[in-house]
């Protein structure tokens, strides 16, 4: 059984085979595109249920902590996405595993080709922003107070999780242990076969989202007073992220909500993805203890439920013009404090 601290003593250590870099890069890349998934999922789903809390999200996305990891998070997400295809094409050709240490250094060619002018455009969005007269964004203090309610409620579900396991250790009785055993191989195909359909079906959806949302328009774009939406003909008038959100929304196009459907076909194949990567990592330290290794399965389970569940449901729903409003009156307090 591999160890948490194995793999990464061993990592440290090794000197050998890229092939092991690309396996580590690809594990925590992963792990830091669900990180931002689950805070980038609960805080667009305010746009609909917390319009003043959607208005606080994005300021602390316009500081510069948050800046760098957006710039993390785009060239985590490049990478992931091009090792995935990687991981896919040998899979279903064994016979090209001869040449995958070649094929890892072209991952790794191509993802710094791609980032080189996504990064010039998405600093192009940082420069204009914070050469602006008079900018204001939120201290250090804030921002740091801002994720503590995140923290707390990961933290409640990872306990949640463990005693629910508990619970099922206690009360589950061992023919029905024995039948999960049983259909564990047929389950775990399928998931293998999820994940790399899956794969396949992301990428371009998720580079779109990236090209319109982080470089074309970014995180600073989304409060600009006057610009027009990208991917629609609204313009955001109210220069709130809230209307910016509804404007994208409600676009139709042959009367379609053609980015309705864009997102949630981006939300469920990357929640369902990300939350399966995210148990195959936490179930593999812990095989040898079925306690946690059972509380990491209900965790993943928890965590992609919410996840689909709010937002999914504030896709459904229509943002209003008091929505919009409530962002204005707060987004002026806010800036004025």
């Amino acid at each position: 059984m591999t160890t948490l601290v194995t793999t990464i003593t061993e990592t440290l250590r090794y000197r050998g085979n890229i092939g092991q870099w690309s396996w580590v890069l690809h594990r925590v890349s992963g792990l830091g595109v669900v990180f931002f998934l689950t805070l980038h999922v609960i805080d667009t789903s305010w746009a609909f249920f917390y319009p003043e809390l959607y208005v606080h999200a994005i300021a602390v996305y316009q500081t510069p902590l948050f800046t760098i990891g957006e710039f993390g998070l785009v060239a985590a997400v490049v990478y992931h996405a091009l090792n995935g295809l990687r991981i896919i094409m040998f899979d279903y050709r064994p016979k090209w595993w001869k040449h995958q240490s070649q094929a890892a250094l072209l991952v790794l060619g191509l993802t710094i080709m791609l980032l080189v002018p996504v990064f010039v455009g998405m600093f192009g969005h940082v420069l204009a922003f914070y050469n602006e007269p008079d900018r204001q964004t939120l201290g250090l203090v804030d921002v740091i107070v801002s994720q503590l309610p995140f923290v707390a409620g990961i933290g409640g579900a990872a306990i949640l999780a463990v005693i629910a396991s508990f619970a099922a250790g206690m009360f589950l009785q061992d023919t029905a242990a024995n039948a999960t055993l049983k259909r564990g191989s047929s389950f775990e195909r399928f998931w293998w076969s999820f994940m790399r359909v899956s794969g396949v079906l992301i990428v371009p959806l998720v580079f779109g989202h990236l090209a319109m949302m982080h470089v074309i328009q970014g995180v600073f774009d989304i409060t600009a007073q006057g610009t027009t939406v990208v991917g629609t003909t609204a313009v955001n008038l109210s220069g709130t992220s809230v209307e910016f959100v509804a404007n994208r929304w409600n676009f139709l196009f042959a009367g379609v909500a053609i980015w309705r459907f864009y997102d949630f076909a981006l939300l469920a194949l990357v929640v369902a993805h990300g939350f399966n990567g995210l148990r195959y990592v936490l179930t593999d330290y812990l095989m040898d203890r079925p306690l946690f290794r059972r509380a990491a399965v209900y965790f993943c389970v928890m965590g992609a439920s919410v996840l689909l569940i709010l937002g999914g449901l504030a896709l459904l729903n229509t943002i209003d013009s008091s929505a919009i409003e409530i962002a204005r009156a707060e987004a002026a307090i806010l800036y004025s404090e």
